[in-house]
């Protein structure tokens, strides 16, 4: 089997259509383009052979490497270190030209004198497409393939001699102390007679602009407190996961990155999840980002105004908010160190999740309440949907977790349906909007009743899974942080200090364990996930327990990997596994920063 490198050890860059990932060894293994969810050109990540890659690395032998952002930018540099000099590549993607989607690199020698090589091997259409290669001249090729339904061309300039290896491009050059080479790979965009590579000082001017854009969206964040650092770069990395032409945000760039190594949990994150609404309009909302905030919540109403004829609504779209998205995997590919299979497409767009409901209402809310006020067409779409939440609320679906072993009454999905009436009675009541009150109300009463009634487990003192189960799920971790239920209320505290028996290793927070009878369906065990954890630590702070919130929290920041960025997972070596990196584990990190920095301050403690 090819090596691999670790999933934790890939930096992102990208233009707000598509997103790279960048190697500590100077490769960009992964690229879809010309967007987040179109097939990919480079992924070495699920097949080191078959996957494509571009890399830029210097021939030192046992170098050092190091890599790091530009401060609040998303401008990658991978630094080379040993005895015979101090080589650097930088990345970035200029976020102006989005027919392009300009990928720029520069080789640069900062100390001695150092040969580099670069190979730029695309593969089309997810490796299941031959392409074509010409040579323009010595410093410019093409590629030409299929990719989809549709032809791709792929241009690469650069400032240094190339030649053709097969349906690759080489270089090879040595550079002394300051000097550097150039390469840029752009989408040919067939309505554009002059791109703006072809400028001489293009890559120095795109990337003077890049910076500056970077850092005048960062200057917006409104977040001063303890840990800017942090929540900067998460919401740096939030920011390349929204696409500026649709609003939506992707759960994560990638798809195939496993959740087990050599196992199959291996999903298409590449996007836009209606459960991750209220979670992202609130962490945007907070930090002061309303445009994106409403350029979002204006593509999930839209989503609204395709409701099924019975008022229900999918779980997740494409970012176009295209409706399916068959899954399919790919045969071809080996996927992460053996991971198979590798898929593409998403099978759980024709799930039932009741959950989503009330993520949806709670973010209506919340944007209504410190965004804009929602109108009347958007109001009669909700009194639809919330219609059919009262008609529905009882049936057993696939859960939060989208588990692929049978429908349940979960108690998450459970709750989230409170909420979704709760937020419609509070919103219509703050809007004298017109509602059918009394059918709400009772709605809303009897939900809450069962709640209490059949998923609270006397003999374990715990809300649990679902009902009839006496296993626990983190999921739970989220009724006091959706005004469920208090976070000192004796039955909560009692559910937190259960789960954290079962489910709490140190900081690390598993969401469930497969026992008891509870089958998600899929084969392999799985690693803690992130975002429970940055939930357990809200948790913690909402009830009081600032000293271990903090404790936790700060062990928490140390798990990101040595950019800041986060992956779904951590494996038993709390190395990063799953898509990556994962846009809820950011949104919760900033959700725990805020929450817990607040209360910090307001209870006088120092630093």
């Amino acid at each position: 089997m090819a090596r691999y490198a670790p999933i934790g050890d890939y930096g992102v860059i990208g233009d707000l259509y598509t997103v790279a990932l960048v190697g500590m060894d100077g490769s960009i293994d992964f690229l879809c383009l010309p967007h987040f969810d179109s097939p990919s050109v480079f992924a070495a990540l699920v097949d080191a052979e078959r996957g494509g890659r571009f890399q830029i690395a210097p021939l030192l032998c046992g170098a050092a490497r190091k890599q790091l952002y530009v401060p609040d930018t998303n401008v990658l540099l991978t630094r080379f270190l040993d005895a015979d000099g101090v080589a650097e590549v930088s990345d970035f993607m200029p976020a102006e030209n989005a027919g392009a989607h300009n990928l720029v690199r520069r080789a640069k020698t900062v100390r001695g004198e150092v040969r580099f090589q670069m190979r730029c091997d695309p593969r089309f259409d997810y490796g299941r497409a031959t392409h074509t290669v010409q040579r323009r001249s010595d410093m410019e090729v093409l590629f030409c393939g299929r990719s989809g339904n549709g032809d791709l061309v792929l241009r690469l300039r650069s400032s240094v001699p190339m030649r053709l290896d097969g349906g690759a491009a080489l270089a090879e050059f040595t550079l002394g102390a300051d000097a550097s080479a150039w390469f840029v790979l752009e989408v040919v965009v067939a309505t554009e007679e002059t791109s703006p590579s072809e400028h001489r000082d293009y890559p120095s001017d795109a990337f003077k602009q890049t910076v500056n854009f970077w850092r005048a969206w960062v200057a917006h964040n409104t977040y001063g407190g303890r840990w800017r650092e942090m929540v900067n770069r998460s919401a740096l990395a939030l920011k390349l996961l929204t696409s500026k032409q649709y609003g939506s945000i992707i759960a994560a760039p990638t798809f195939g990155l496993p959740e087990t190594i050599g196992g199959g949990r291996n999903w298409d994150y590449r996007y836009t999840w209606i459960r991750d609404s209220s979670f992202t309009l609130y962490g945007l909302m907070r930090l002061g980002y309303t445009d994106e905030a409403a350029a979002f919540m204006q593509w999930v109403m839209a989503r609204c105004e395709e409701l099924a004829p019975d008022g229900s609504l999918q779980i997740m779209y494409g970012i176009d908010g295209r409706h399916v998205l068959a899954e399919e995997t790919l045969p071809h590919l080996e996927g992460y160190m053996g991971s198979r299979p590798v898929r593409i497409g998403n099978a759980a767009f024709a799930n039932l999740q009741l959950d989503i409901y009330g993520e949806l209402m709670d973010s209506v809310y919340l944007y209504d309440k410190y965004g804009s006020p929602i109108g009347y067409d958007a109001w009669t779409n909700i009194v639809r949907l919330i219609e059919w939440v009262c008609a529905n609320w009882q049936q057993p679906d696939e859960g939060i977790w989208e588990v692929r072993g049978g429908r349940h009454e979960f108690l998450y999905s459970r709750v989230m349906c409170w909420v979704a009436i709760d937020r419609a009675i509070r919103l219509a009541l703050k809007r004298s909007f017109p509602a059918p009150m009394p059918r709400w109300h009772v709605a809303r009463d009897t939900i809450y009743q069962d709640v209490f009634g059949r998923f609270w487990d006397p003999a374990r003192r715990a809300f649990v899974q679902h009902a009839g189960a006496t296993t626990l799920d983190a999921a739970a971790l989220l009724m006091p942080l959706v005004r469920f239920v208090s976070p000192t209320d004796p039955r909560w505290i009692s559910t937190l200090r259960a789960i954290e028996r079962d489910l709490v290793s140190d900081s690390l927070v598993y969401r469930y364990r497969v026992a008891d009878g509870f089958s998600d369906g899929l084969t392999g065990e799985e690693g803690t996930f992130s975002m429970c954890s940055f939930w357990y630590v809200e948790c913690l702070s909402r009830m009081g327990d600032l000293r271990k919130a903090r404790f936790f929290f700060e062990k928490m920041l140390g798990y990101a990997n040595h950019l800041g960025l986060y992956g779904e997972e951590l494996g038993p070596q709390a190395q990063h596994l799953g898509n990556f990196p994962q846009a809820f584990t950011h949104l919760a990190l900033i959700s725990a920063a805020f929450d817990l920095d607040r209360r910090l301050s307001a209870a006088g403690h120092a630093g």
